[in-house]
């Protein structure tokens, strides 16, 4: 075996086949790939996956990915024979809870560009005969989902990056790390060690062992699903397959078919966590598993069928379809792939400087993640963004095996659930409480959950606030996880002062004498400014889309706080800082309140020890002072468009902060994440992941006025210049009908998808229904946004909707 190699991937399944197609496909050729097992049935994941592709998610991310995936799947063959073939998928509805939702994935589809229809009962049999069409309302159907040859298109792959240069190696097990400076400079193998400048570990359910033997842990778990395949009860085709994919979700199962039979697999039993450790190095396994059926026989990755578990979808089964009753389970496995805490991939960069990961892929985005993971490689950021993905979205505490094996089952026994999107996990909870989380119980806070974090959403003693005001309600899915208090909160801020706590926004503290120049070069704004001074800036990708926005509030010649958007933030920081700039994350250890409201300085005035008029404490400043004992460092900045202060102190303080604020009168009350949503959306401010990300420009997300290309070289700086006038734009829509959406609704001008919704949320202030949207730059009218399949008129409005003059927070 070679001895040296640029990139070194760790894997020989779909993933590893697809980022070394493309990689080459890029022109780097000096790739070597390795697999413990035989080619091209390596005995992974991939071996043994019933090749289901389809492509509507709630994700925008996993949607694209899928796509891509079909694009590539559908434009390989080996000898002739192809490796996806496009027969559709079907959804079916069983409930009226399902059937409603159906309507609304109908949206979500629309939204990222893929075609679907809704069909009857009658239209569902037309395609899948076998069904009993009393049993069901109706189904979602996408003409170009399909099933995939797992292991003829990796085969398919690996063939021609081999024509292109690339070396696979199977049968050659990697055993551990030599690694310098924080990064790996050789790969030790049974076969010899490789000298390699990058590595990627896409290993499978084997990934976590090997990211320990470079000390980096990755967040996966290894869960078993089973599979059967039924005795012969169909027709076989010419083709290897050609009814749709089946799907029912209602209780968890799919189908598919094999030839004259159904391959059947089922989330409807218990969570069956299995170890690493309890893995087999090698497979045995070196043909083309089942839907072919047969070959799962020493798979390290197929553990035994547990007919037991197995019951109860069986029934189900012999229920939907009618054809099965009189068929048997022929064979089973209970198959084994890697979950994660939210469901998604784990995909970026390590800790440690050269090692990436590819962890968690289902061979329904395994082609896209390739793609996207040969970009990275190459030194691209991917033109599919990838931040709900990226390892670095996780905090330490969410790489624990305890909270990983709670939250990766909880997301097993979901796959197939109708969640909603601020539907909050179950447990670990409570995880991460502010000092005001006892404060917030004892006044009836309803609290969700935000990465670990309880964040009242609105608090039960702000009732009377109802009195008097006609709060306008929203549907019955926009209303799920809503108050009338949250509208309630909403203009009583406006009115008074409130209280919101702030404490789960990230943030970071940069210091020592190399920390300004850091700054300087990550991000866009003009950050060498006097101590005192906060500056809204982004930082970009060196393409010139949005990596992120920030708040840098300079605090000392050499010490800056950051508001960040979350840990993948910080670690950009970390990875691109020098002995000279330290960057700890300070999240944890400090608390904020958002002190927002026309009477903000009535309360902080008095218990302030500096004076805090708008004279001597303007906008965009930052001062160090006392709130009556307790040392606060206050930001003159307002989310929510209104006079006030972010006052932050350290976490043994923070109960004495609230205490002091909230006996001071002047009307102050707490308020919700519900309402300061509503607030911020009225107010124009962008929420980055919801609202923007790499895939925009600053002119595109209107915050082009962040950017100051005359200070000098900054990263990105020369892809902004080089952007000309945006093609699409983040605009404002008022909902005329008031009907309340909650994003990701598909909008569509003069009868024609155009683009879909970011935020939304109801004005209170302004009495009407608000969302963002991004839209072709010059569609402005005839709009329409599509909610569960309704058409409901939208209008195009001045952004910001509300106080576009900032006169209230100037007061």
């Amino acid at each position: 075996m070679v001895t040296s190699a640029h990139i070194l991937l760790v894997g020989a399944g779909i993933v590893g086949c697809s980022t070394a197609l493309h990689l080459a496909r890029q022109g780097i050729t000096d790739v070597l790939v390795v697999d413990q097992g035989p080619l091209p049935a390596t005995g992974g994941s991939s071996s043994h996956a019933p090749g289901l592709v389809f492509q509507t998610n709630a994700s925008e991310t996993l949607s694209r990915l899928a796509a891509d995936t079909v694009a590539l799947y559908s434009s390989l063959e080996v000898d002739g024979r192809p490796c996806f073939h496009p027969v559709g998928g079907i959804e079916v509805a069983t409930t009226p809870e399902r059937w409603d939702d159906l309507h609304r994935k109908l949206g979500l589809a629309t939204a990222w560009g893929i075609d679907a229809e809704l069909l009857d009962p009658g239209e569902v049999r037309e395609r899948i005969p076998a069904i009993d069409a009393g049993c069901v309302l109706g189904g979602l159907h996408v003409a170009s989902d399909g099933i995939a040859k797992p292991v003829r298109a990796a085969e398919a792959m690996m063939r021609e990056a081999r024509r292109l240069g690339v070396r696979f190696e199977g049968g050659v097990e990697v055993t551990g790390f030599d690694l310098r400076d924080n990064r790996i400079t050789a790969v030790r193998t049974t076969s010899g060690d490789v000298a390699a400048e990058i590595v990627l570990c896409c290993a499978g359910i084997w990934g976590p062992k090997i990211g320990r033997m470079a000390g980096v842990t990755i967040p996966v778990q290894p869960l078993a699903h089973q599979y059967a395949v039924t005795t012969p009860v169909l027709v076989a085709s010419e083709t290897e397959v050609s009814q749709p994919i089946l799907r029912h979700q209602d209780h968890s199962m799919y189908f598919r078919q094999v030839h004259d039979r159904y391959g059947i697999g089922s989330y409807r039993h218990r969570v069956m966590p299995v170890s690493t450790d309890e893995l087999s190095p090698t497979a045995a396994s070196g043909t083309e598993a089942p839907p072919e059926g047969g070959g799962w026989k020493g798979m390290a990755s197929v553990h035994p069928f547990t007919p037991a578990d197995f019951a109860g979808p069986w029934r189900e089964a012999r229920r939907l379809l009618p054809v099965l009753r009189d068929a048997e389970i022929g064979e089973g496995m209970n198959g084994l792939f890697l979950f994660t805490a939210d469901g998604m991939p784990v995909l970026g960069r390590s800790e440690v400087d050269n090692l990436w990961i590819a962890e968690a892929v289902w061979i329904t985005h395994a082609g896209g993640v390739g793609r996207a993971m040969a970009q990275w490689l190459a030194g691209r950021t991917p033109d599919v963004d990838l931040r709900q993905a990226d390892l670095r979205r996780f905090d330490d505490f969410a790489r624990s095996p305890a909270y990983l094996a709670q939250r990766s089952a909880q997301s097993f026994r979901e796959v197939y659930d109708i969640i909603h999107p601020q539907q909050p996990p179950e447990r670990p909870r409570p995880l991460r409480t502010s000092p005001f989380h006892d404060r917030q119980r004892e006044l009836g806070a309803v609290f969700l959950e935000a990465n670990g974090w309880e964040r009242p959403h609105w608090y039960g003693c702000n009732e009377p606030l109802l009195e008097g005001r006609d709060i306008a309600e929203p549907g019955p899915w926009a209303g799920r996880f809503w108050s009338p208090i949250v509208g309630a909160e909403h203009l009583a801020l406006r009115e008074r002062v409130a209280m919101v706590d702030m404490t789960p926004l990230a943030r970071a503290e940069v210091a020592g004498p190399g920390a300004e120049a850091l700054l300087d070069r990550l991000t866009t704004g003009r950050i060498d400014r006097p101590p005192g001074y906060v500056t809204y800036a982004l930082m970009l990708t060196p393409e010139g889309g949005i990596r992120s926005d920030v708040t840098v509030a300079r605090l000392g010649r050499d010490h800056f706080q950051v508001g960040c958007n979350g840990p993948r933030d910080i670690a950009w920081l970390r990875e691109n800082t020098d002995a000279d700039a330290q960057v700890r994350d300070i999240t944890g250890g400090t608390c904020c309140i958002g002190l927002w409201g026309p009477r903000a300085r009535d309360v902080l005035a008095p218990l302030a020890d500096v004076d805090v008029s708008h004279e001597a404490f303007g906008l965009f400043r930052a001062r160090r002072l006392h709130v009556g004992e307790v040392p606060v460092v206050a930001l003159r900045l307002s989310y929510v468009g209104e006079l006030g202060w972010e006052l932050y102190t350290s976490a043994d303080f923070g109960r004495r902060l609230w205490d002091l604020l909230a006996a001071s009168g002047h009307g102050v009350f707490p308020a919700g994440r519900g309402a300061f949503n509503g607030l911020r959306i009225e107010k124009g401010y962008r929420a980055w992941g919801t609202d923007m990300w790499t895939e925009h420009t600053p002119a595109e997300a209107g915050l082009a006025f962040a950017v100051k290309p005359d200070k000098g070289p900054f990263v990105g700086r020369e892809a902004f210049l080089r952007q000309g006038e945006p093609a699409r734009r983040l605009r404002c829509l008022r909902v005329d009908d008031g009907t309340v959406l909650l994003g990701s609704e598909p909008v569509l001008a003069d009868g024609v998808p155009v683009g879909f919704t970011t935020s939304a949320a109801y004005g209170h202030t302004l009495n009407a229904s608000l969302a963002y949207a991004w839209l072709p730059t010059h569609t402005n009218t005839n709009l329409t946004i599509r909610y569960f399949d309704q058409p409901h008129p939208a209008t195009v409005i001045d952004d910001p909707a509300f106080d576009p003059r900032m006169t209230r927070m100037r007061r």
